[in-house]
């Protein structure tokens, strides 16, 4: 699934905190990941589903911590995420559907309409994978004010969302790692 046995480039093996022995690129299935800057505990491969000309593009992300090649059972769970992604984006929209109406994220008279459309405005879904199978969903577009200034993140134990917030300045930086990882 992955092409691990590919060496660094060059370049790549001469960049303060890039491990030589961590592959530039993962496969899986028909995505091409391509590893990304990322503090030296953490090695983090992104990349974009094909998708239909003119569809926005959907990103996957790997992340390794600490920072090591990814074992072949966090490639397969990846694949799964894949494969399934419409159907698991579309839980988390009515995951977030149900959850958002609750008092403690403060949606305002107009947001808590936005409930009750037929599309909820989130757009633009990533999936990001964790080495533990973990994983989650976040919408980097939406009209929520909870989803200034980075989006809106639905976590995933297996193909059940358990979880949602808001992204905002506290909780994930400007590289796009949250702070608690």
């Amino acid at each position: 699934m992955s092409d691990n046995g590919a060496p660094p480039s060059s370049s790549a093996a001469e960049e303060p905190g890039v491990d030589a022995k961590l592959p530039e690129t993962v496969r899986i299935a028909e995505v091409v990941l391509t590893r990304v800057e990322s503090p030296p505990s953490l090695a983090c491969w992104s990349g974009c589903f094909p998708e239909p000309a003119g569809a926005v593009e959907t990103g996957l992300s790997l992340l390794i911590e600490p920072a090591a090649p990814p074992e072949e059972a966090t490639l397969r769970f990846a694949h799964d995420v894949m494969s399934r992604f419409d159907v698991l984006v579309d839980q988390a929209v009515e995951y977030c559907r149900t959850r958002l109406r609750e008092s403690q994220f403060e949606l305002t008279a107009e947001e808590l309409s936005w409930l009750d459309l037929p599309e909820l405005p989130l757009a633009v879904p990533e999936a990001t994978v964790w080495a533990d199978q973990s994983w989650a969903i976040r919408f980097t577009e939406s009209r929520f004010r909870l989803a200034d200034p980075y989006g809106i993140l639905v976590t995933f134990n297996g193909t059940q969302p358990v979880d949602v917030e808001g992204l905002d300045d506290e909780g994930f930086d400007d590289e796009g790692f949250d702070d608690e990882e």
